[in-house]
This record gives C-alpha cells, sequence and structure tokens, in this order.
C-alpha cells in the first residue's frame, strides 16, 4: 500500500516543487524545503507516483508515470503562485529538468542537485554500470523480481545519519528513507528518462543551480557537467567537498540551502509581482 508522505509549506506568492529520486520518498527534500519556506517561499514536496510503497507499487509505474504525477503537481502548485521554481534529487533533478525543458515560460529556475544521468560513482559495483542492457531486459519481460541492493555508503557522508537512514531502509518502511534496493525494471526506466533529458537539455532556458558533491559515491560531477554543457540557461556549479550523493541532507545541507535562497531570490526577489501571462488561445 503506498501512503502519501508529500508535505507543503505555505509562503509568499513565490513556489518551489521539490522532487525526490527513484526509490526516494519526499522526507529526503524536507530539511530543503523548511529553509526555502523559512526564506519566504511556498514549497510542496511531492510524492511520486509509485514511490511511498512496496516494490510491486514502484513497478506498476515507469518514468512517463513519475513524470505526469511532477506534471499534475506543477499545475497544482502553478494555482497557488505566481512564481514557480522546481529543484531535484538525483533522478528528481532529471524529472526537474524535464519540466523546465517542456515548459520554457513557465519554470523561473531549476534546483538542480545530484543530477543522475548513470550510476557511475565510486561505491557502484561495475554490475549496475550496465544499465544500457536493461531497457532490452524490461521489453522482454525478464529479471523483474531483480533489485540493485543500497551500498555503503547509502549516499551520506554524515555516519549517525547514514546509520538512521540505513537502519529506516531494512525496517521495510519506505515512507520514510524509500526502499532498500532499486528493481532492474525501474533503473531501465532511468535510464530511458536519461536519454530523453539529455535530448532536450538545449530546450532549458531557465536558470539552473547546478549542485553536486565533488565525491560522489553514486553519480560522478560528470553528471553535472553535463548539465552546465549542454543547458541555454545560465548556470551556477556548486560543489560540495563534506557530502555524498544525498546533498538535500548530508552535512552541507544548510550551505545547499543558502546557494538555493540566494539563487532563487536574485531571479524573484521577495514581493515581485506577477510575470506577466498570454492569455490561453481558447480565451482569446
Amino acid at each position: 500500500m503506498i501512503r502519501q508522505t508529500d508535505f507543503f509549506l505555505e509562503g509568499d506568492r513565490r513556489g518551489v516543487l521539490l522532487i525526490h529520486g527513484l526509490t526516494g520518498t519526499p522526507m529526503e527534500m524536507r530539511l530543503l524545503g523548511k529553509g526555502l519556506n523559512h526564506a519566504g517561499f511556498t514549497v510542496h514536496g511531492m510524492q511520486l507516483a509509485g514511490h511511498c510503497g512496496t516494490t510491486n507499487d514502484l513497478l506498476a509505474t515507469g518514468w512517463r508515470d513519475w513524470y505526469a504525477s511532477v506534471e499534475k503537481a506543477a499545475d497544482a502548485l502553478r494555482d497557488k503562485v505566481d512564481h514557480l521554481f522546481v529543484g531535484g534529487l538525483s533522478m528528481g533533478a532529471l524529472l526537474a529538468l524535464k519540466l523546465a525543458a517542456d515548459r520554457p515560460g513557465q519554470i523561473a529556475g531549476v534546483g538542480v542537485y545530484g543530477a543522475t544521468f548513470r550510476y557511475d560513482g565510486w561505491s557502484i559495483p561495475w554490475q549496475a554500470r550496465l544499465s544500457f542492457l536493461l531497457p532490452m531486459l524490461k521489453r522482454f519481460g525478464f529479471a523483474r523480481t531483480r533489485s540493485f541492493v543500497e551500498q555503503h555508503p547509502y549516499g551520506l557522508r554524515d555516519e549517525r545519519l547514514r546509520e538512521q537512514v540505513s537502519a529506516a531502509m531494512r525496517s521495510g518502511d519506505s515512507t520514510i528513507a524509500g526502499l532498500l534496493g532499486n528493481p532492474w525494471h525501474s533503473l531501465a526506466d532511468l535510464h530511458l528518462l536519461s536519454g530523453t533529458v539529455r535530448r532536450q537539455l538545449p530546450k532549458v532556458v531557465s536558470p539552473c543551480l547546478v549542485a553536486h558533491a565533488s565525491d560522489d559515491d553514486v553519480a560522478s560531477v560528470r553528471n553535472a557537467e553535463i548539465v552546465m554543457e549542454n543547458i541555454n540557461a545560465p548556470a551556477q556549479l556548486l560543489l560540495l567537498d563534506d557530502s555524498y550523493h544525498m546533498i538535500t541532507i548530508d552535512r552541507q545541507r544548510r550551505m545547499l540551502i543558502d546557494h538555493s535562497v540566494r539563487f532563487f531570490d536574485a531571479i524573484v526577489p521577495p514581493g515581485s509581482p506577477p510575470t506577466p501571462t498570454e492569455p490561453a488561445p481558447w480565451s482569446r
């Protein structure tokens, strides 16, 4: 059974939609969300389709379902605010970039946190790097029950937090820290999403804060460089030297919050009037 774990923090007329990663939970975005809300922003930490339940719940969905839930959440938040930002962690960063590419006139700015086009960090076993084979396995229905189990250090440099998160994953309560393993079929969908987003990066014209751990255990800095090299927008690169992959909750989360607030504030200062929009064709 899937439990609803998203959160909504009311602030001013500037909204930020926060998107968690594959097999993750909105909890990994809550501290960032609270920091942004403390600075005045209205924040919605959404829950992706199929997440926060069982492995079968996740396998019943694919990347198009995940993205459809992002679009639905963006539409709901846009009705409550005048300016819409989006930020995502890991796979959530890819979904945020796709939203910006698809809606260039609607997204004021993007927080690209630990973007993961490929699992190529130093903790990833060589078998998990063969993701390009997974779509074929899924297409023929092979290995549906197989998963790559999360590896030490679980994306966290903070040892105390790492123990808490790993214990939560082992407990089987996916609403706290997500699933312990990444199903092969879900990773196949991540591979397909990655290719789609990479092709769309030149369509991203919203300013981007690209934050990444310089010693990321899950996704190397090359993933951040792909964003910086291919978007058609102003971008700022923030490398965090005392964090691993889960930068929204790891040791330098306060630095990430401060940079995000300053970056978004510079685009739309507090008290900014609504952005003029073209009327819909059917209303003319």
